[in-house]
């Protein structure tokens, strides 16, 4: 599966952070082919990467927006914690996101 510029940006700043560990599009549902950007699954904690959230992308438009809310409502129900970013949150406080997933992973 072809990844963002966003996935990538958000992985090399957790890696440059010291944040490892996590799967890269894993899929955590059997029967549907959901999958989260990145994953601890131990932890069963999640980050989505949502980019173009000003220029109408798919996270925005009404049919994508609606199977996100599909995907993270069976998400919740199986016991994950989803953390959803956009670009824009990544630069305004990179440091701040590592952190805000860290205090989550220790639960």
């Amino acid at each position: 599966m072809r990844r963002s510029s966003l996935e990538i940006q958000f992985e090399n700043l957790a890696r440059l952070q010291g944040l490892t560990g996590f799967d890269i599009e894993y899929r955590f549902d059997p029967t549907r082919r959901w999958r989260f950007d990145f994953a601890w699954v131990r932890e069963r904690v999640a980050v989505e990467c949502d980019g173009a959230v000003y220029a109408r992308g798919r996270h925005t438009r009404g049919s994508g927006f609606e199977g996100d809310c599909e995907k993270l409502n069976a998400a919740t129900r199986q016991g994950w914690r989803v953390l959803r970013y956009t670009g824009g949150m990544l630069r305004r406080d990179p440091v701040g996101v590592v952190r805000e997933i860290r205090e989550v992973l220790r639960g």
